[in-house]
């Protein structure tokens, strides 16, 4: 990993691009969204849920009339102390992002929620997810004073194994918390990531 500035980090990843380069870079605020990349989230965010990925709309298809106000909530609510964005590209393109959040209040502010982890289905197995984890969870240390790291999964999925091998720890699950049809039901599985 090579530090750039505060909003920017490279990582070498292997098979990412001719280059094996990885550019994340922070946003904090919604005007350090462009409208390219809100765009681009956004067909991220279409493309992972309709290939089967459990991020937030779990009944496919969706398209832009479904994701664009759910992506401008997330955008419009970007703050430095409470919600920030880290997008990576490969080249000039989105290949994956991931939200970092925590609620201001003082008796929770010390800890925080990854709420989306997403990259897009022609960059998969390529080290993005770990690298945009790895991160976030830098972010989430130096920067946001977190002390630890929360998540929710879909039971199901195998995402489980793929947060355990970054570390963490499932913690608990609600057994058939997500009902995605009748007979589909699937528990939701919470994890933690702490020490940071």
């Amino acid at each position: 990993m090579r530090l750039g500035s505060a909003d920017v980090v490279s990582w070498q990843t292997s098979g990412v691009d001719e280059h094996g380069g990885l550019v994340i870079r922070q946003h904090c605020d919604p005007a350090q969204v462009s409208a390219k990349l809100r765009l681009e989230l956004i067909d991220c965010w279409i493309q992972v849920s309709n290939a089967g990925g459990a991020v937030g709309f779990p009944f496919p298809p969706v398209n832009s009339q479904i994701v664009s106000p759910v992506a401008d909530e997330l955008i419009g609510g970007l703050v430095p102390a409470c919600s920030r964005l880290l997008a990576a590209s490969a080249g000039s393109a989105l290949a994956g992002w991931v939200h970092l959040q925590r609620d201001p209040n003082p008796l929770i502010a010390h800890w925080g929620v990854i709420s989306r982890l997403q990259t897009l289905p022609s960059f998969r197995g390529k080290g993005i997810g770990g690298a945009l984890m790895m991160y976030a969870r830098q972010v989430a240390r130096e920067e946001m004073g977190l002390e630890q790291l929360r998540l929710a999964v879909r039971g199901g999925t195998g995402l489980e194994s793929f947060y355990t091998r970054l570390g963490w720890t499932v913690t608990g699950r609600w057994p058939g918390a997500l009902r995605l049809a009748p007979g589909d039901d699937r528990d939701e599985i919470l994890m933690i990531l702490t020490p940071l």
